[in-house]
């Protein structure tokens, strides 16, 4: 059997070292990390003799490629794999198995495919203030949160994870919008603005880990110190000399937890997850689980068409930190109760086309913006904007000659969560 050997030490990405022991793993003397040496078998981890090493560099993301051996596409292909075109995995041929670990164990997926931005520079914190929903200026190093990018009139361009590091905040953004992002984010630095912001998605790779199993799939890794902390928690580590951070939450729910990671040792790191109990999911279960859970997509829920409010995104804003793109718009729309429409949870008696009419009684009340196969007794889902007036849930509708009924979903809220309000944010 081979032996796949893990070697962990404090690092990052923009970020230093850790100087909290981390079980099983290391801890910080005068500078230096005491790192274990691990060979992952099925039965875990086997302790090696302990080495004495510097703490990795975090500084650089210049990846030298994967051994063969641990290349993540042929790992993936030797497990059904089936990939697309632009080398995307769309099915592990499994897709029902891999939706029905996310209820009752674990799953993983890869979406490397997603966009992510590397925001550097001493006044990079007030730059993104100023750029976004969320109130950066509240967080502090290791912490994380969801936030939108806007047009001035409030309108969506996409919604993004954002982690904030010592040296950087970076961020999970959709596949369609990371280049345009960047493109915005550098025509708003000003010549004094101590800001860079720089596309890392070749340089790295993105997997989340759903479901109730993923904390012991954490533990089983050595990873423990993560498990229970609050959403957008992220910790530093490397793998044979390489930057992994892992973060809570799994860009569907703030529960499971995600992993961003060098090419260099992502197979080598998929194998260990999937060693230790985890179903593979592709592209096209996730696409599923996305529409279940109701979070927005670009392109798709997130468009020029539609408020940041209206897509139910109300615990990404900070209603408190002053102005930043699309804030006085959010303002009006709080304070005259302007919200017209909302994003709802559809299910279906069969597949409507997106960019269908919902109507009732005859009367359009909105349109459908994704549809996808359902799961666990749900023949198809969808999302979609109802006037506010009629929307409800339970409320039956029709697409066409496609019944289906309006449901909420665990990603959008249609009011001030009592959370923020209690809170005043």
């Amino acid at each position: 059997m081979q032996l796949l050997s893990l070697q962990f030490a404090a690092a990052g990405y923009g970020c230093g070292p850790k100087s909290s022991k981390l079980k099983g793993y290391f801890k910080d003397v005068s500078g230096m990390v005491q790192r274990n040496h691990f060979r992952v078998t099925k039965h875990g981890f086997v302790k090696k003799p302990r080495l004495w090493v510097s703490a990795a560099s975090a500084s650089s993301l210049d990846l030298v490629p994967p051994p063969i051996d641990n290349d993540l596409q042929v790992i993936m292909k030797d497990m059904g794999a089936q990939f697309s075109s632009g080398g995307i995995v769309e099915t592990f041929g499994n897709d029902e198995a891999s939706l029905k670990a996310v209820e009752d164990s674990v799953a993983v997926v890869d979406i490397s495919h997603f966009g992510r931005i590397r925001v550097i520079g001493d006044d990079r914190i007030h730059f993104m203030h100023n750029q976004s929903t969320a109130d950066f200026q509240s967080l502090s190093e290791g912490q994380g949160c969801d936030t939108v990018f806007l047009t001035p009139t409030a309108r969506t361009i996409d919604l993004a994870n954002a982690w904030v590091m010592k040296n950087a905040i970076t961020l999970l953004v959709s596949p369609t919008t990371h280049e345009s992002i960047v493109t915005m984010l550098n025509k708003y630095i000003f010549f004094a603005d101590k800001v860079e912001v720089h596309d890392i998605t070749s340089k790295t790779c993105f997997f989340s880990i759903m479901g109730p199993g993923s904390d012991q799939v954490m533990k089983l890794l050595n990873l423990e110190e993560v498990v229970g902390k609050p959403y957008g928690t992220h910790l530093h580590y490397a793998v044979e000399g390489n930057p992994v951070t892992v973060g809570v939450g799994s860009v569907l729910s703030e529960t499971g937890f995600s992993l961003l990671l060098s090419p260099t040792i992502a197979g080598l790191i998929w194998k260990s997850i999937i060693e230790f109990g985890a179903i593979p999911m592709g592209a096209c279960a996730w696409e599923r689980l996305r529409v279940l859970q109701g979070r927005p997509a670009a392109g798709k829920e997130l468009t020029n068409e539609f408020n940041v409010l209206e897509a139910g995104l109300w615990k990404t804003i900070s209603l408190t930190k002053g102005c930043y793109i699309g804030q006085e718009t959010i303002a009006k729309l709080i304070t005259y109760d302007g919200v017209k429409q909302h994003l709802w949870g559809i299910q279906l008696d069969s597949p409507a086309p997106v960019g269908s009419n919902i109507t009732v009684n005859g009367t359009k009340v909105g349109k459908i913006t994704s549809c996808a196969p359902g799961s666990n007794g749900i023949k198809h889902a969808g999302l979609g904007y109802v006037k506010r007036q009629v929307g409800f849930p339970g409320k039956e509708i029709k697409i066409g000659d496609i019944k289906g009924v309006l449901v909420d979903v665990p990603f959008v809220s249609h009011s001030l969560p009592v959370t923020m309000q209690m809170a005043g944010k």
